[in-house]
């Protein structure tokens, strides 16, 4: 095909970035072509249209199809499926093993027709970060995340040489390592560049760096700017093989959010708040989007925080464009200068940056939040958008007994565990973790967490001994800033000792209570209960012992330990 038919709006253009002159295709081309009002699209809509736009082959993207996405409306455009080619693929172990294995089916079924297998390789980037295999069977001591890791090692030490060989036989395919961090958390603070500038066979090409991921929560990513989501492995496998994902228009929400968290609320509470907002709106298979003057009172962790549970209010993303907070966490993050530079002229100069001046995108539907009249809160006892005023919590267990699990009444069960006795009732808290993505990436929760265990053990204050804690942070970042601040040993005199880095609790990793806890749970039929920082509490999903389970901020899990 000619250079005019892979371009025919013209949109191919240059642009000096980082001493260096580089291809980009410009949006405002296509207004300029007369296809709509690009300037006033979401700014989540205008990154998918680049992609299709840059991405003009003939054969899988076409003309229509930029012509039809920038035709996009507040119903979502037209019907028109959308061959939309993300620029890398994030994978964690669970899922991504199963990829590995039908690229190495690939190789051999090369290897037999005669072929060179070596031609076998993703067709753009994929990470794999090992995160989702690390349990918690030692807790509670200074050597447990080291025990952990080795019985890590030893349940998955096949799956592991295999993933190792994967890391160097395929271009473009790389593992990080178990005991590392969260994939999202690592995804987050290393693998996303915002934009990319890649070398390719038209010269050099800078871009909006943008993923599918094989985990739900692939959408934490959206808090930095960065278009992605959770999908299948076939779809991710497709990606993987340089095949477009099809998905129609979406409807985009705005939500615009107004004022500033109050004393004492978190990250945690307002996310519970959105997720119980959203959910009552309906916002199954839409793009949220946040945009307002509350922006700027919300750190890149508290936007990522907010992003990572876009599942539990059911969105495909929870959006926030790229702005100057984004920039300060890139440089915070250690991201190459020259980096930031590139970030920061590109998203202006296609329209992807966002400021207070910014003209107010026309999305489908909008809504508000005063972020002042956020109050502290859990989400429980068994779905996350069944959020709890934090002083209405105990009567909202107490109606939960009898409407939600039926429980007769109990008196409390005397148990004897490491030589000392306690009692079991219903709501027992047993276990308290400090874990998951959601809340393990946000400094400003962490740190509250271990003020909270600071003050708690200066008041003499112990965690009862029918409680299993947990501390598993996103990545080791957190451990270096805790221990920085010297809060990482009041969380140890807690119990809450390092177990891991790994998705742990949240993800039904929180190991086997201790089996004196577990017979009387069992023998007794009490409804005991899970108080954890994630964002999945589903009844059966944190312990098979566990019915009543709890979402809730670091500090609030500190509390209730």
């Amino acid at each position: 095909m000619s250079q005019r038919s892979l371009d025919p709006f013209g949109a191919r253009a240059s642009l000096e970035l980082d001493g260096a002159s580089v291809t980009i295709y410009r949006l405002d081309r296509l207004e300029k072509s007369g296809l709509g009002d690009i300037s006033r699209l979401p700014c989540s809509i205008k990154v998918i249209l680049e992609a299709v736009l840059r991405q003009i082959d003939g054969k899988h993207v076409t003309e229509d199809a930029v012509s039809s996405l920038a035709a996009w409306g507040r119903d979502g455009g037209a019907a028109t499926e959308v061959p939309f080619k993300p620029a890398r693929v994030l994978m964690q172990d669970f899922t991504g093993v199963p990829a590995l294995v039908d690229l190495a089916a690939l190789r051999s079924a090369m290897d037999r027709l005669g072929g060179d297998p070596a031609r076998i390789n993703p067709s753009i980037p994929v990470d794999l970060v090992i995160d989702h295999s690390v349990q918690v069977d030692r807790f509670g001591a200074a050597d447990a995340s080291v025990f952990n890791a080795r019985r890590e090692f030893e349940r998955n030490g096949e799956r592991y040489t295999f993933l190792r060989w994967g890391s160097s036989a395929f271009r473009d395919f790389r593992v990080v390592p178990p005991a590392t961090g969260i994939v999202h958390q690592v995804n987050l603070e290393y693998l996303a560049t915002v934009v990319q500038v890649r070398r390719g066979a038209d010269g050099t090409m800078a871009f909006p760096d943008t993923l599918v991921g094989t985990d739900s929560h692939t959408t934490m990513i959206n808090g930095l700017g960065v278009v992605g989501w959770g999908v299948g492995g076939i779809e991710a496998e497709a990606a993987m093989l340089g095949q477009p994902i099809y998905l129609l228009p979406p409807a985009v929400v705005g939500v615009r959010l107004e004022g500033e968290l109050p004393e004492g609320a978190t990250a945690t509470d307002l996310v519970l708040t959105v997720t119980e907002m959203l959910r009552e709106h309906g916002v199954v298979g839409k793009f949220v989007e946040f945009h307002g003057p509350g922006l700027g009172a919300l750190s890149l962790a508290d936007r990522a925080t907010i992003a990572n549970m876009a599942p539990e209010y059911g969105a495909t993303m929870g959006f926030f464009p790229v702005d100057d907070e984004t920039l300060a966490y890139l440089r915070g993050t250690s991201r190459d200068p020259g980096q930031v530079d590139v970030v920061e002229r590109y998203c202006k100069e296609q329209g992807l940056f966002y400021s207070q001046e910014s003209p107010e995108p026309d999305f489908s539907e909008e809504l508000s939040l005063d972020m002042s009249v956020v109050q502290p809160s859990l989400a429980g006892p068994r779905r996350p958008q069944d959020r709890v005023p934090l002083d209405g919590a105990k009567a909202s267990f107490r109606r939960a007994l009898g409407e939600t699990f039926a429980a007769p009444a109990l008196d409390p069960v005397p148990v004897v565990i490491n030589d000392s006795e306690t009692m079991l009732e219903h709501g027992t808290v047993v276990i308290a973790a400090i874990t998951s993505c959601t809340n393990t990436s946000n400094p400003s929760v962490m740190l509250g967490a271990g003020l909270l265990a600071r003050n708690a053990v200066a008041r003499g204050l112990t965690v009862r001994p029918s409680v299993k804690t947990s501390l598993a942070p996103g990545s080791r970042v957190v451990t270096r800033y805790l221990e920085a601040a010297g809060l990482l040993t009041d969380l140890e005199a807690l119990g809450f000792h390092l177990v891991g880095y790994g998705c742990t609790t949240c993800i039904g990793n929180s190991g086997p209570l201790p089996e004196v806890i577990a017979a009387a749970i069992r023998d007794n039929n009490i409804v005991a209960a899970a108080v954890l920082s994630g964002n999945r509490n589903f009844e059966g999903r944190i312990n098979p012992h566990v019915r009543a389970n709890y979402l809730a901020s670091p500090p609030l899990v500190v509390a209730y330990a």
